[in-house]
């Protein structure tokens, strides 16, 4: 059996879809780059993706430019209960269709940007994402993924694939030319870690760079109290200047900035790439009470 038709799981049509090559042909999915595409064909490695999620038969999944399916079908070969897909690329939709087909009740596709479409009319919690985003909107969506009005968010855990550079960024330490924004904003709600990588060769058309999955399981409370909209805007001033010190760089805070970083244990000649979030969160503390004394913590 063909290792694009293989684990599709008992008592399912899935095993029974022609292999990723020839729906792509068929429905002339060439991958355009103005969309950010790169098709995973392996669905060994698209299970091993799924797999990564862990237990996906109590689950619903919300999935992220699917293309052709290849990931979708690992999804529900998993067991996933419920698929969401939200597809861009209208020219993917009856390739997605026959998936659809072969999985009665159990894929949904919703078609449109997945920046302006909200699938949550669609979902039944518990709620995983799993996704081979694409490259141009992966970075802002994870970012909205992890800074939801209210936390802790719809979602259990986020199994996403971006370029091996964002991976890093997002699991970086205090230290590294990596760590910044994105660092605080994944640590300070989740635990994060990269799982493993994919070369350039495992997709089609291959990429000039290595991808990597990540693999986020969310935090019910955050590690560290701090006002989101604060913490997110210290943040964004320290790193948005990263190479001064930030006595320097969050002079926007006001003239009492170096008070600021004093009373929470950063000296005011730091950088932001040394500063811990830990440290982070107290500064954001700091900032809060000296706009409103009378202001209550929130996460």
């Amino acid at each position: 059996m063909s290792a694009e038709l293989d684990g599709s799981g008992p008592g399912s049509g899935l095993d029974r879809l022609p292999p990723l090559r020839e729906v792509i042909a068929a429905h002339g999915l060439s991958a355009r780059k103005s969309l950010g595409q790169n098709f995973l064909l392996d669905l060994n490695l698209t299970g091993k993706i799924a797999r990564r999620a862990g237990d996906l038969t109590a689950c619903d999944v919300l999935e992220v430019g699917p293309g052709p399916g290849g990931l979708t079908r690992a999804l529900l070969a998993e067991g996933a209960r419920h698929v969401v897909a939200v597809e861009r690329d209208p020219r993917c939709l009856p390739a997605l269709a026959e998936i659809a087909a072969a999985a009665p009740g159990r894929l949904t596709v919703l078609s449109g940007d997945a920046l302006a479409i909200d699938p949550a009319e669609h979902l039944t919690s518990p709620i995983r994402i799993v996704a081979n985003l694409p490259y141009n909107v992966g970075t802002e969506l994870l970012v909205r993924w992890l800074t939801p009005p209210v936390w802790p968010p719809f979602w259990q855990s986020l199994t996403l694939m971006f370029q091996r550079e964002v991976a890093e960024r997002i699991v970086a330490a205090p230290g590294s030319k990596a760590y910044g924004r994105l660092s605080i904003l994944a640590q300070w709600r989740a635990t994060a870690r990269i799982a493993f990588d994919l070369p350039p060769r495992a997709f089609t058309p291959p990429p000039k760079v290595t991808s990597a999955v990540v693999h986020l399981a969310r935090l019910d409370a955050p590690r560290f109290p701090a006002d989101a909209a604060v913490l997110s805007r210290v943040v964004a001033l320290a790193f948005g200047q990263r190479r001064k010190m930030l006595r320097a760089s969050l002079k926007p805070l006001g003239p009492e900035v170096e008070d600021l970083l004093r009373a929470a244990g950063i000296p005011p000649t730091e950088r932001a790439e040394q500063v811990s979030l830990e440290a982070f969160c107290a500064l954001a503390r700091a900032v809060a009470a000296a706009s409103d004394p009378g202001s209550v913590t929130r996460a």
